[in-house]
């Protein structure tokens, strides 16, 4: 029998895209060591002078002028007018998608991000191939970016997200509610003790994640000097991603604070950080929350950006797995509130482990193995 082959793609090096192609990778060759799988940067391999161009306005946009994001996000006017540039862009493209799929000659492709499953899907049009397409969404709102005909399977993370893909025009045979990927190292088991240990960290003062995802996003420092004025006993992990001069800024700050507090710059433990935590102050992307999901995590989420996050923040808010708070100085209130009130800290950690897919890389890795 052949091997299967399999392109996965993403866009971003440091993103949640990456991180849930990166999962699917791993649980297809747990189910199929002999397949072959090639995990790809889909923008930077198309057009690798824009990608870094692109990449720059992104976060500017998003930590400048949001509101400017959430104008352009899933806004069906902007989307009508981006049309004909969108349609340019993927015919450029398309010799570059022909060359990679003439070599590697992939039984199917998954993506974890619109862009490049809209490319994909035109050049399936274009050459009328028949390569098997998978859109895997990251985020609990399908926005109008992610709608193509040629799209085999869309892998929805919620029972609300199926429904308006339905109400955007896709079958309902298509989707797949399967949840958003991540890697299977957090469905272990950690050994709390020995991670709290390597921390110096008690077993009885409660701890606090705080995490502003991969590029340490987020008013971390406000954060942290509202978490001072806690009178409760507190412990805090912050991860800072590659945020250099974030890290180094708190460096600083840490060394006047209260509480006890572990300083990490790009980590590749968070299951384990996770596991020893009580309560994470995060930003909702798709797959941190997911991985919280799976660790029955109790979230606070503090001013989300437009678009996606927020989206994200009302479906997790909604399902009471998550509380937001829009004022960063307000956090110590909030923190104060839950751990006064375990009840209420019991029902967040049950609503997550009710809407958690602990098995959804496997699942998906599944699906596209079994095309």
């Amino acid at each position: 029998m052949p091997k299967k082959r399999i392109i996965l793609m993403y866009i971003s090096d440091v993103s949640g895209h990456r991180s849930a192609s990166e999962a699917i990778a791993k649980a297809i060759n747990g189910l199929d060591p002999e397949a072959e799988v090639l995990n790809i940067n889909a923008f930077h391999y198309t057009n690798p002078v824009s990608e870094k161009i692109i990449n720059r306005i992104y976060m500017s946009v998003i930590q400048k002028t949001p509101q400017l994001w959430d104008y352009l996000y899933d806004n069906p006017k902007v989307a009508k007018r981006l049309e004909k540039i969108k349609d340019r862009i993927h015919k450029f493209n398309s010799p570059k998608l022909k060359r990679l799929f003439d070599e590697f000659r992939p039984d199917a492709v998954a993506c974890t991000q619109a862009f490049p499953c809209g490319m994909t899907a035109d050049f399936k049009k274009e050459y009328a191939s028949e390569i098997r397409l998978v859109a895997v969404l990251t985020d609990f709102i399908p926005h109008s970016y992610w709608i193509y005909d040629t799209v085999d399977y869309y892998i929805s993370p919620s029972e609300e997200v199926r429904s308006l893909l339905i109400k955007k025009g896709v079958p309902a045979q298509k989707i797949r509610n399967l949840g958003i990927p991540f890697d299977q190292k957090f469905n272990r088991e950690v050994r709390v003790y020995e991670v709290r240990k390597k921390l110096k960290f008690s077993s009885s003062a409660p701890t606090v994640l705080i995490m502003g995802g991969g590029h340490g996003l987020g008013p971390i420092k406000t954060i942290v000097r509202s978490l001072e004025k806690v009178k409760l006993p507190l412990q805090e992990i912050i991860v800072c991603g590659i945020n250099k001069k974030l890290y180094r800024s708190l460096k600083k700050i840490i060394k006047k604070c209260r509480n006890k507090i572990a300083l990490f710059g790009f980590v590749d433990n968070i299951n384990e950080l996770m596991s020893i935590a009580d309560i994470i102050i995060t930003k909702p992307g798709g797959v941190t929350t997911a991985e919280a999901l799976v660790k029955g995590l109790p979230m606070i989420i503090v001013k989300p950006i437009p678009g996606q996050e927020v989206k994200n923040a009302d479906y997790l808010t909604k399902q009471g797995a998550a509380i937001r708070i829009d004022k960063p100085r307000e956090i110590s209130l909030a923190i104060e509130g839950l751990l006064t009130n375990q009840n209420k800290l019991k029902q967040m950690r049950q609503a997550a482990f009710e809407i958690s897919k602990p098995n959804a890389s496997l699942e998906i890795a599944r699906l596209i193995l079994n095309l």
